[in-house]
């Protein structure tokens, strides 16, 4: 697994590459990690059409993790993307990202539009966040994560010892691998994070396919209005899917999103 310091602060930053042709770069949500994309049957499908790289963002997975809310911007976030492409000799790619990873995605886009040649973001926004890591967790979130844990975070969303389905426990697993101190961080510059100008998306010339639950509220309304403000916008429902099910099951997605890569 290849491993670069981020350009601005030296974190290690990991990622994998797989599959042939044009460069797409996966963006996970928050507090999980590049498995993700393999775990629910998005990697063997993009590999075929596309140089598929998973990045695990800073905070998460085998990357570094500070501890410190300032290294949790989008400012690093886009950088330590960027860093990646260079590491691996791309002037351009393909972003497709989930929550956290959709605003990486289209933060990249706005700020360097000539390095991004599609968009595709999965249950995101481009609205100010504030109090809505608490709409997509729990109330509360941020302080319950730095007190009590990953294993508090897992319980106040039914993800306890005892759940025994075989999602369950997995996703209880990848949260419980996570760096506490680093969640809280991340989730309080997530929570400080501003919103988009409208004049910003309708100057961005990158294609965008923006994709959300209909159940997914707010981010289905947010994601439909940017989409409709971007010139090369476009925007799918995903019917009766929540935010935590937006990724899953996956045919309804790729159904959208290859001939959209094409």
């Amino acid at each position: 697994m290849p491993v670069i310091p981020s350009p601005s602060d030296g974190i290690d930053l990991r990622y994998d590459v797989a599959g042939t042709g044009p460069p797409l770069v996966l963006l996970h949500g928050s507090v999980l990690s590049r498995a993700i994309w393999r775990g629910l049957g998005y990697l063997e499908p993009l590999t075929e059409v596309r140089t598929v790289i998973r990045m695990d963002l800073r905070g998460h997975g085998r990357s570094g993790a500070p501890h410190q809310e300032a290294a949790y911007t989008q400012e690093r976030f886009v950088a330590d993307l960027l860093a990646v492409l260079d590491a691996e000799g791309h002037d351009r790619a393909a972003l497709m990202g989930y929550s956290l990873g959709a605003r990486i995605a289209l933060s990249a886009a706005l700020r360097h539009p000539r390095r991004i040649t599609h968009l595709v973001s999965l249950g995101g926004s481009a609205a100010p966040q504030q109090g809505q890591v608490d709409s997509v967790f729990f109330p509360g979130v941020i302080e319950a994560v730095r007190q009590g844990g990953m294993e508090e975070f897992c319980s106040r969303q039914g993800l306890g010892p005892e759940v025994d389905s075989r999602r369950g426990r997995a996703t209880r697993q990848a949260f419980l691998a996570a760096d506490h101190l680093a969640m809280a961080a991340l989730l309080a510059a997530t929570d400080a994070t501003t919103g988009i100008p409208d004049e910003e998306l309708a100057a961005c010339q990158v294609p965008a396919l923006w994709m959300a639950g209909t159940e997914d509220h707010p981010r289905f309304e947010q994601s439909q209005r940017a989409a409709r403000l971007m010139p090369k916008g476009r925007f799918v429902p995903l019917p009766g899917r929540v935010h935590g099910s937006t990724l899953s099951p996956p045919d309804e997605v790729l159904e959208q999103v290859l001939p959209f890569l094409r």
